[in-house]
């Protein structure tokens, strides 16, 4: 299920304004909104595979362009994560 928070914070980081206050201090922009503990700190961390589920896969992709990880970082951790349900699917 997606995050609509996690999700409303990485469209607004689209904002030239808004992405401007958030490379100086992420803590407060993520002040204006009611993330979670374990979101809060996913962003902080860039913890993708808790992050993944919860947002959008575009709004996704761009955080992670963002923050500066690569698709040769990405795309292995993201495919990891698709195995186990794929091996129990039938």
């Amino acid at each position: 299920m997606t995050d609509y928070w996690l999700s409303k914070l990485f469209f607004d980081l689209q904002s030239p304004p808004n992405l401007a206050r958030w490379k100086e201090d992420p803590d407060a922009v993520m002040a204006d909104y009611p993330l979670e503990p374990e979101v809060r700190k996913a962003v902080l961390e860039n913890d993708l595979e808790t992050l993944a589920p919860r947002v959008n896969a575009y709004l996704f992709r761009f955080y992670m362009t963002l923050s500066g990880m690569s698709d040769e970082e990405v795309l292995p951790r993201l495919r990891a994560m698709k195995k186990p349900a794929a091996a129990g699917a039938r």
